[in-house]
């Protein structure tokens, strides 16, 4: 199967960004092997702070495959910005609204026309006060089992070292390592082929998420928390996020 198409815009963008992030930050790569060669795929990685597309992008275009992110929309609205997502061939998400569902179908297209799509399962930078992946939704999965497509995790550590959580302001200096561990793709067999079901997606959402920290936990060389943050079941909104406020310290 050819490679798929990714335009002028994506191209110069990529290899501005290769010469950027080798210039700027050191790397520690491992698990290439577990990305496919070609065909659609979903790729999943934990969000850390807002560099860490700019490491993942690296680390897969560097592997040859053409990361298509799924980025809110309103990221798309920006004048310059937007105008570069759209011509990059990046999805936008539409939270809460009834064309949510069209971020999902339009992934589910560039699976099958042979792409690597990146997903955020925790929606969001996780709000872990040590950074540990918090609950995934369930979109991931209802992606993979709607395709048939592998899941491959991408574990990423480093990215926070240069932009904390919610920070503007980059620390560039000293160079830091960025650490990325690709595994191999996590095993959906038990909820192919049986009802979709609001519990099946759960539990396979669960299983991403397990997978995905597991893997995390062996490139930081660290134990997880037994429980895994939720957000819509902690009192953090009410205290304040403590990576927000030093954000604003930067």
């Amino acid at each position: 199967m050819p490679l798929p198409e990714t335009g002028l815009v994506y191209d110069v963008a990529a290899g501005a960004l290769g010469h950027v992030m080798s210039l700027l930050t050191k790397r520690d790569w491992r698990g290439s092997e577990h990305l496919p060669a070609e065909g659609g795929v979903l790729v999943v990685t934990n969000h850390l702070s807002y560099f860490d597309p700019a490491v993942i992008a690296h680390f897969l275009h560097a592997n040859g495959r053409a990361p298509r992110f799924l980025a809110k929309a309103s990221l798309f609205d920006a004048p310059v910005l937007g105008w570069f997502l759209r011509s990059a061939g990046q999805i936008p998400v539409h939270r809460e609204k009834r064309t949510a569902g069209d971020a999902l179908d339009d992934a589910c297209k560039a699976i099958e026309r042979g792409e690597s799509v990146v997903v955020y399962p925790e929606g969001t930078i996780t709000r872990d006060p040590a950074l540990w992946p918090m609950t995934g939704k369930t979109g991931v999965v209802r992606i993979a089992l709607r395709t048939g497509c592998d899941i491959v995790p991408v574990a990423q550590w480093g990215a926070q070292d240069v932009l904390l959580p919610y920070a503007k302001i980059p620390k560039l200096l000293p160079r830091k390592t960025m650490r990325v561990s690709a595994g191999p793709a996590v095993d959906l067999s038990a909820f192919r082929g049986i009802d979709a079901t609001p519990s099946v997606f759960k539990q396979a959402t669960n299983a991403v998420m397990e997978t995905l920290t597991g893997l995390l936990a062996q490139l930081r060389d660290e134990e997880p928390p037994a429980n895994r943050f939720d957000p819509g079941k902690s009192d953090l909104p009410s205290i304040g996020n403590p990576y927000k406020k030093r954000a604003r310290q930067q």
